[in-house]
C-alpha cells in the first residue's frame, strides 16, 4: 500500500480502540466458560493464559518477561502447572471461541456481517504487513498463528497483532524509562488513564504494600507528590514513555497511511462504542480507588 504521512500520534489514536476491542474478551463470560470447558477455573488464570498460550508451554520466566508487570510469585502459581490441564493450543482454540462469540454478543449480527466489518479486517491486516518480529516475542508468537478466515475474527486478530506490536515496543521504553514493573502501574495510574488499582493489584499479583512502596520509589525521584499525583517531571516522564512507544510502533501505521489510518480509526471506535454500550467492561476496572 503507497504510504502517506501521517498525522502526530494517528498510530496511538488508531490502537486505542483496536487495543480495547482486542481485549473485550478477556472480560466476556464467554472467555471464562470456554476455559472452564478445558479445565481451567483458577482464577488468576484468564488474565495470562490466552495471551501467552501462543508462546507454548513456556515456564514462569519467560511470562515474567514478556508480560512485565505481573509478580512473578503469581506468574509461578499459574504456569507451568496450568499446561498439565491444558494445552497452549486448547487454550488458543477456547479464546477463538470465546472472540467469537462475545464479539456476535457485543457487536450483533447486523455489524458482525456488514460491509464495514470486512473494510475494517482488510485494513487492519494491511497494517499488520509493517509489523516486525525482532525483539517483540509477544507479537512474534501471535504472528505465526493463522488467520481466522471470518472477517470479525480475522479483524481481531490483527487487533491482537498490533495490540501486541505495540505492547512489546511499550515494555521498551518503561526500561529506558527507569520504571519497574509496580512503578510502571503505579505512574501509569496516576494519569488518570490508569485502571483501577484493586483492579491491578488482584489480577496482577501485588500487594498494597507493594504499591506503596512504588509509590514511595516515584515520590522520591520526584515523579509523584504527596497526594498520589504525578509531578511536571512524572508527567514529562510518562508523555516520553508512550512518544517512545510511538516511534517504536509507527511501522504499520505508516505502511497503512493516513488515510487509512484515519477509516481504521473511525471503524474501530465505532464498533468499541457498540460493544462498551453493551457492557462489554466491568465497572471496576477502570478509577483512582
Amino acid at each position: 500500500m503507497t504510504t502517506s504521512p501521517l498525522p502526530e500520534r494517528a498510530g496511538r489514536r488508531c490502537h486505542g480502540p483496536l487495543n480495547s476491542l482486542h481485549s473485550t474478551v478477556y472480560f466476556s463470560p464467554e472467555y471464562a466458560q470456554e476455559l472452564s470447558a478445558v479445565g481451567i477455573v483458577d482464577d488468576a488464570a484468564p488474565f495470562m493464559v490466552g495471551r501467552l498460550a501462543a508462546l507454548g508451554a513456556v515456564g514462569p520466566g519467560v511470562v515474567a518477561a514478556a508480560f512485565y508487570n505481573y509478580n512473578y510469585d503469581l506468574i509461578a502459581r499459574v504456569v507451568p502447572a496450568v499446561w498439565e490441564t491444558a494445552s497452549p493450543e486448547a487454550v488458543l482454540g477456547a479464546r477463538l471461541r470465546a472472540a467469537d462469540a462475545a464479539l456476535r454478543r457485543l457487536l450483533g449480527d447486523e455489524v458482525i456481517r456488514s460491509a464495514e466489518m470486512a473494510e475494517a479486517a482488510e485494513l487492519a491486516r494491511t497494517a499488520t504487513e509493517a509489523c516486525t518480529r525482532h525483539a517483540r516475542p509477544l507479537y512474534a508468537a501471535h504472528a505465526d498463528l493463522p488467520f481466522p478466515e471470518e472477517a470479525h475474527l480475522a479483524f481481531w486478530h490483527a487487533a491482537t497483532l498490533l495490540r501486541e506490536h505495540r505492547g512489546d515496543g511499550h515494555l521498551a521504553a518503561l526500561l529506558h524509562a527507569g520504571l519497574d514493573p509496580v512503578e510502571a502501574l503505579v505512574s501509569h495510574t496516576a494519569t488518570g488513564r490508569g485502571m483501577n488499582p484493586r483492579w491491578v493489584l488482584r489480577t496482577r499479583g501485588w500487594r498494597r504494600a507493594d504499591w506503596e512502596a512504588a509509590a514511595g520509589r516515584l515520590r522520591a525521584r520526584g515523579l509523584l507528590d504527596a497526594d498520589g499525583e504525578l509531578t511536571e517531571a512524572g508527567t514529562r516522564l510518562r508523555a516520553d514513555v508512550e512518544d517512545v512507544t510511538d516511534r517504536l510502533d509507527l511501522a504499520p501505521y505508516e505502511h497503512l497511511g493516513a488515510a487509512g489510518v484515519a477509516r481504521l480509526t473511525d471503524l474501530g471506535r465505532g464498533f468499541l462504542m457498540t460493544a462498551a454500550a453493551a457492557g462489554a467492561f466491568p465497572d471496576s476496572l477502570v478509577g483512582k480507588g
